[in-house]
């Protein structure tokens, strides 16, 4: 029998979404071993004061398998 947990995480990048994501699963990895998914709950922009994107922010659910 498998069991999964699912966690709830925010990670945020300058350059872009993809790169949210990316360092983001990368960060958990480093704690928490067998990550096999991740979804995308929400995606969000912070912007700075003359209105350019400041930080791309993702707010995403993964998925890893209890031992």
């Amino acid at each position: 029998m498998t069991v999964a947990k699912v966690i709830e995480i925010t990670s945020t990048s300058p350059g872009s979404f993809e790169d949210a994501i990316r360092k983001g699963i990368s960060k958990a990895q480093q704690t928490i071993e067998g990550i096999k998914g991740a979804w995308i709950s929400e995606q969000k922009v912070e912007l700075s004061d003359d209105g350019t994107i400041k930080h791309f922010r993702v707010d995403m659910k993964l998925t890893f398998v209890l031992e």
